[in-house]
């Protein structure tokens, strides 16, 4: 793949949200399609993790319950981390006996754990249908914290080349429940319950929505989740500590800014439509004229709380000094920063990560120009849990054991 140093031109497109309504209804219906089985066990009960207050007001309603049990119930959740009604202290044994019979406070089931030589840890897990996704926690080895970064979808549908994770076709969204399980889990994982308060560190202390799948495709689902994470009375992480991460599905980025106001990350990777075209295909549809005046009106975005442009350093491809100085022309005026990623391999990638020559000369023409642009260095490699590495693998190793199994059949 060569370079192209001139960028392909294209009129400029100012897209205002009210004229979106269409294309998020075509969306919503697209993600009909993939929708997450419903949050029943076989047995009938009902899991309790992905419900809004209103639903678990609801569903007490039904059992004869009154609407201040919720509030017990979504204590005992979310702040404590509780999964056995006997443990829910709060609440009379007669009515522990009650909602067990009716209810569950899951957890996605672990496949695989692994952690990294630098202390990077990964998850695999499985939901009540046998589908898988992958979850990774990334330490700040500078501070006592670090990120839990979270899957929206099993598989994805974008198709970026450079993307492992994108190599696995969508297979269905995950549920609110699913979502808001993977923190949890991950946080059972590290027994970081209950939830801190006020400024108490904690080492799970942020959010990437930037897993497998691309957000705001699930953007029900996404948001509902976020919000159960985001209620004061539970998990309380703060909407500062969440960032969602997008190819840029321009017309639900309106949506996104105007109701959760969570922070913003553009997987950009390139500043040429011909280019991204090509390595973000997503980009034929939504063109980087249209991204870039989605980022100039997300309502969230200020010098406190910049975008963030992920750019993944494709060694020949978009690495070039010319193609930085194109970078800080297309997002002057925008408060923003730019992660530069280098590429990391994987399996049947043709792709190759920058020099660490270009990678300077790249950063310190964008820093020169006023835009924070730290090299962000691969965590967890080893295991696979890299940006950009993400992918089950669970499928083909079953497919594996089946075939095995075959040939050692007698015939």
């Amino acid at each position: 793949m060569n370079a192209v140093t001139h960028p392909t031109a294209r009129p400029r497109i100012n897209t205002a949200p009210d004229l979106n309504a269409d294309e998020r209804e075509r969306i919503r219906a697209k993600a009909a399609l993939f929708a997450p089985p419903p949050a029943m066990l076989p047995d009938g009960r009902r899991d309790l993790v992905g419900l809004s207050r209103e639903e678990i007001i609801s569903e007490l309603a039904e059992i004869g319950e009154k609407p201040f049990r919720a509030k017990q119930l979504w204590h005992w959740i979310y702040h404590q981390g509780a999964t056995d009604f006997a443990r829910m202290s709060s609440i009379a044994r007669p009515l522990q006996e009650k909602l067990a019979a009716r209810f569950v406070v899951g957890r996605p089931g672990i496949t695989t754990e692994q952690t990294s030589t630098d202390e990077t840890r990964k998850w695999l897990f499985h939901f009540r249908d046998g589908q898988e996704a992958e979850t990774v926690y990334i330490p700040d080895r500078r501070e006592d914290r670090g990120a839990v970064c979270i899957s929206s979808q099993v598989g994805c549908t974008l198709s970026c080349t450079f993307c492992h994770t994108g190599t696995q076709k969508l297979v269905r969204n995950l549920g609110a429940a699913e979502i808001v399980g993977q923190f949890m889990a991950a946080r059972d994982s590290y027994n970081e319950w209950p939830s801190p308060k006020g400024d108490t560190p904690r080492l799970l202390s942020t959010i990437v929505l930037m897993g497998m799948g691309e957000p705001l495709y699930n953007y029900d689902n996404v948001a509902k989740a976020m919000r159960i994470i985001m209620d004061g009375e539970g998990i309380a992480l703060s909407r500062r500590r969440i960032t969602l991460s997008t190819s840029g599905v321009v017309p639900m980025m309106d949506r996104c800014g105007e109701e959760l106001g969570i922070n913003l990350a553009i997987s950009l990777h390139s500043v040429r439509n011909d280019l991204r075209d090509e390595i973000v295909p997503l980009n034929r549809k939504y063109p980087i004229e249209e991204l870039m005046e989605a980022c100039r009106r997300y309502p969230a975005a200020s010098n406190a709380r910049r975008i963030t442009f992920e750019y993944i350093m494709l060694r020949g491809v978009n690495d070039s000094e010319a193609e930085a100085r194109d970078l800080v022309r297309l997002i002057r005026g925008i408060p923003a920063k730019v992660n530069l990623i280098p590429f990391n391999p994987w399996p049947g990638s043709d792709f190759k990560p920058s020099t660490r020559e270009q990678l300077a000369r790249f950063a310190k023409i964008v820093m020169d120009a006023g835009f924070a642009s730290p090299i962000r260095m691969p965590r967890g490699r080893d295991i696979l849990a890299a940006c950009g590495q993400l992918k089950t693998e669970s499928q083909r190793a079953r497919r594996a054991e089946n075939a095995a199994s075959e040939d050692a059949s007698p015939v």
